[in-house]
């Protein structure tokens, strides 16, 4: 019996795309000042891009990343409504009592600042956040293999809400900070000066830890 088998060769037409997914780090994005290093362990928990060039290898990975940090956006946006909702309460009204009066120069210029921060914060958040919304991980390698100033901006575009934030947070609390030292009451001194300890504590608490992490993450060169 005759074999009608023909031989053949078979030609496949390598993607693009899928050759990317097997780049290695870019030499751009080795080498990180220190600056840029710190910017880069608020913004991405690691002090270099090893990690999060590595996500970008794979859909399943990059789907993670980019859920991870749209969820963050929206804890911001969420921050700075409450925070606009709140300074706005305060800037738009008196005082209820007299022997708190947030009224004055500087105090209401601090509330001031708050509110102006966290629009500033909400606007900056949702743009990012659109901005993650509609990217996708080819885009993203594109823009990163250049480093300098492409690197800056993808970070910033992260760590940027987050720091607006924390400045109006920070405006609004010496805001009460100030009202309550300046007060006649000796109730409101004590339970500003309580108020002020705890905020003392807490923030050191988290600078250590966030020193510490930063620390421990850096790899030995």
């Amino acid at each position: 019996m005759t074999d009608l088998r023909l031989p053949f060769k078979l030609y496949v037409t390598a993607d693009p795309r899928a050759l990317a997914e097997e780049q290695p780090l870019p030499e751009a994005l080795r080498w990180m000042s220190l600056s840029m290093r710190v910017l880069c362990f608020l913004a991405l928990g690691r002090p270099d891009l090893d990690d999060h060039w590595k996500s970008l290898q794979s859909e399943q990975a990059f789907e993670t990343v980019r859920s991870k940090l749209c969820s963050i956006l929206a804890s911001t946006v969420t921050a700075a409504s409450v925070l606009l909702a709140i300074s706005g309460v305060f800037v738009s009204t008196g005082s209820p009592v007299p022997y708190f009066g947030y009224t004055s120069p500087v105090p209401y210029c601090l509330l001031l600042m708050s509110l102006m921060l966290a629009m500033i914060a909400m606007l900056t958040s949702g743009s990012s956040m659109i901005r993650w919304l509609h990217t996708d991980r080819y885009w993203t390698q594109e823009q990163l293999k250049p480093g300098g100033y492409f690197v800056l901006s993808y970070l910033l575009s992260i760590v940027t809400p987050i720091f607006f934030v924390a400045w109006s947070l920070n405006c609004f609390i010496f805001a009460m900070l100030i009202t309550g030292f300046s007060s006649r009451s000796t109730i409101c001194r004590a339970v500003t000066a309580l108020w002020l300890v705890t905020y003392v504590v807490n923030v050191g608490t988290i600078s250590v830890d966030v020193i510490w992490k930063y620390a421990k993450s850096l790899k030995p060169r």
